[in-house]
């Protein structure tokens, strides 16, 4: 797999709606990663109307707040059962 670069979180826009972090790409659409990807541990965008990735740099402690907004709980995290 080759990448194209590699963009810090910060630098990406998410969309609260789609729950959807996007980057433009040089050929004028936008790297798409889904915030459930990467709280599952998923690094790599995609450009949908080419053949580049880009590395997304983050910590996991960076999508808390976003996935607390969007009622999503990180994998890290485990979820106690109710006996």
């Amino acid at each position: 797999m080759s990448i194209y670069d590699q963009v810090e979180i910060e630098d990406m826009l998410y969309d609260a709606d789609q729950q959807l972090f996007t980057y433009p790409c040089p050929c004028g659409d936008k790297f798409q990663i889904a915030l459930l990807d990467l709280l599952e541990g998923e690094d790599v965008a995609v450009c949908p109307s080419c053949s580049l990735m880009i590395q997304v740099i983050f910590e996991p402690e960076d999508l808390e707040e976003v996935a607390a907004e969007s009622g999503l709980q990180p994998a890290s995290q485990p979820v106690a059962a109710s006996a």
